[in-house]
């Protein structure tokens, strides 16, 4: 131990890193139970135990029989504090090979990792920014010195310092709907570099500042090689949920359609009506779009969707063909699975919905993490 805390950590990156790459890894992590079943790290080649720090204060026998014999070991807390007590106890047992995690489950939640998804038109690039630990995707799409991002998280910093490495500006912010899991930072964004905000007005009637609407239909050119984001009305997680189409290959989908699931459409309390229009998007308004499209959605919820680059994505043609969700022909019997097959509500989902409309201001930046602490639950299916 240092003044500074325990000096040997490991980073939301290097988690990330290892968790793409299947690399073996340990977590013990001391939380408690409840927060612990909630919500979590995971991965296929992640091992991971639970044993709470309060029961470790008197001892670590109940550790005897559940850390492996050798190898790392990353003991993982809320925010880092627990987790140094108990590693420092390990050490002092003899065991070598301990790291914390950095700044907990906290700076997990907030990590943001960015990945090249793939080419656009005239040289540019899209690129995907995954927050492994909240299970939410966002978009940046840069052709020429222009940029543009899709349903940014409130981490502006991250959008802002990627884009100064790439020697681009930020023309565009786009929100694909009004966000209940986690506060958007594309109003900010917008704000910060003196960008367009866009927003769909269907979700926007209580919004209290201004945007651009953004309206089936909208074609909003990115860069002097003018890539073509074209908007598509996708009714049915929101009122106003928009898919974008980028340069006719990937397919933004938002929270509409994800490769392992879709929307629910319940979170204003209106799934029974919004039902029949998320089967109306997926089964006739995306039945109609080309099956080479990359769905490039707004969440995920398991890390086996990440393939060996780190995105999440899928041929929209092999969706039809593999997600289940999307094989349910009778309207009624869709009706039935997406009312009431529903995980819990997202924390602070109301809330959350106050502050993206403006309605509520929440500037302490230990409340806006709290508001979003724990996973997405924007899935009819929820697979944590």
């Amino acid at each position: 131990m240092t003044s500074g805390g325990f000096d040997e950590k490991t980073s939301s990156s290097q988690i990330f890193l290892d968790i793409v790459s299947k690399k073996p890894l340990f977590i013990l992590d001391v939380r408690n139970e409840e927060d612990y079943e909630d919500w979590k790290i995971e991965g296929s080649s992640v091992t991971s135990v639970n044993v709470p720090y309060f029961d470790l204060l008197d001892g670590l026998e109940p550790l005897e029989g559940k850390l492996p014999d050798n190898g790392p070991v990353v003991v993982v807390c809320a925010k880092e504090g627990s987790s140094e007590y108990v590693a420092a106890q390990l050490r002092e047992q003899g065991r070598e090979d301990v790291s914390i995690l950095q700044g907990g489950m906290k700076e997990w939640s907030q990590y943001l990792h960015p990945v090249r998804v793939g080419d656009v038109s005239g040289g540019g690039a899209l690129y995907q920014f995954v927050r492994t630990g909240k299970g939410c995707l966002s978009y940046m799409i840069v052709s020429g010195e222009d940029a543009m991002v899709v349903d940014a998280a409130r981490q502006t910093d991250v959008y802002e310092a990627f884009a100064t490495k790439l020697g681009v500006r930020i023309r565009h912010t786009v929100d694909t709907h009004l966000h209940a899991d986690h506060i958007s930072g594309g109003r900010e964004l917008a704000t910060r570099t003196h960008a367009q905000y866009w927003l769909p007005p269907a979700d926007a009637k209580r919004a209290t500042y201004r945007y651009n609407p953004l309206q089936n239909s909208t074609q909003i050119p990115v860069g002097n090689k003018s890539v073509r984001v074209v908007a598509v009305a996708s009714p049915g997680h929101t009122l106003g949920s928009t898919s974008l189409i980028v340069d006719d290959t990937y397919l933004l989908s938002g929270d509409i359609l994800f490769v392992e699931s879709i929307g629910r459409p319940d979170l204003a309390g209106k799934g029974s009506d919004w039902a029949r229009h998320l089967h109306q998007t997926l089964y006739q308004t995306y039945r109609h779009l080309d099956t080479d499209l990359l769905v490039l959605p707004a969440h995920f919820s398991n890390p086996s969707e990440l393939d060996e680059q780190g995105r999440v994505m899928a041929r929209l043609g092999t969706l039809f063909q593999n997600n289940s969700a999307l094989t349910i022909e009778e309207a009624s019997d869709f009706h039935r699975m997406v009312t009431e097959n529903l995980p819990r509500q997202p924390n602070a989902y109301q809330e959350i919905r106050e502050v993206n409309l403006g309605q509520l201001v929440v500037t302490d930046d230990a409340a806006r993490e709290e508001m979003e602490i724990g996973p997405n639950r924007c899935a009819v299916s929820d697979h944590r």
